[in-house]
């Protein structure tokens, strides 16, 4: 929504789309998060927010999204092209411990909000009995917290260094929403570990199913189940599961970006709708 001095290049780096009004209306403001009063407000307030949202797009002279699905989502929302740069992970510290040490629990750390489907887990792992630690913290913490059987353990924020611990000695890191592309899921793959996760969104393009992890096809405890199942009967290369998350290292983010804005200073100003294939030849 920024204006900028005639003449300056406008260069969006984007996140995703406002979710809240387009692609997650439900999650944020579906009966269970509303009360009387707020559902006959919010629906005005948000086609409001649609429409300056789409007419403030057009100020962007080129856009750069954090994933080919968010880049998806600005075609189909703003009818623009996007660069996809996905977002740096620091691969220093999110590193493998010295000797590998897997341990018997499986990890999930995320915002405890609605649209993230802690539930799902919660559900999967009170059914297997195995241990679930859940990072995060959030707006469902109270209701997940009823859910969980005596298995999940809820660690609430940490600090970095002893998050980086458990990730290190996580048996999996488990994750049940459609992220627009999913930081945590890199970063445990930086750690050695692999990931059991919804086979939507981000993490089609940071996990590697059958080598750096599991993508299950359906957000549900059932098919997060087999996925849990169906790891369990491979043998996973850390290395490997290491090495893929290299790609997303804060070296490559910033060539990547350098390269992006380079370009657009040096461009006649078209749109970058009009010059997407700029992804596809990189």
């Amino acid at each position: 929504g920024v204006l900028v001095p005639a003449g300056a290049r406008h260069v969006c780096y984007c996140h995703t789309p406002m979710r809240y009004v387009w692609d997650m209306y439900q999650d944020y403001f579906g009966p269970r998060q509303l009360g009387f009063f707020s559902r006959l407000v919010i629906p005005h307030i948000t086609s409001y927010l649609r429409l300056w949202d789409r007419l403030s797009s057009d100020r962007v002279d080129f856009f750069a999204a954090n994933s080919a699905n968010v880049a998806r989502r600005i075609g189909r929302h703003y009818r623009r092209g996007a660069e996809v740069i996905h977002p740096p992970v620091d691969v220093e510290i999110f590193s493998p411990g010295p000797v590998e040490s897997a341990g018997s629990y499986y990890l999930l750390v995320s915002a405890l909000s609605p649209y993230k489907h802690v539930e799902l887990a919660i559900e999967a792992f009170n059914r297997s009995g195995a241990e679930l630690r859940i990072v995060g913290f959030g707006p469902e913490r109270r209701r997940l917290s009823r859910l969980a059987g005596p298995s999940i353990k809820f660690l609430d924020t940490l600090p970095l260094d002893q998050l980086v611990e458990q990730y290190r000695g996580c048996r999996a890191f488990v994750y049940p929403a459609e992220e627009d592309f999913g930081l945590a899921l890199v970063e445990a793959q930086a750690c050695g570990r692999p990931v059991v996760a919804f086979g939507r969104g981000g993490a089609l393009e940071s996990v590697v199913d059958g080598k750096t992890g599991i993508l299950f096809p359906e957000q549900t405890a059932d098919s997060l189940l087999a996925a849990v199942d169906r790891l369990e009967g491979l043998q996973l290369n850390t290395d490997e599961i290491r090495d893929n998350a290299l790609k997303f290292s804060h070296r490559s983010f910033e060539r990547k970006m350098a390269r992006f804005v380079d370009h657009c200073r040096t461009a006649d100003g078209q749109a970058i709708s009009e010059n997407a294939e700029l992804t596809e030849r990189r």
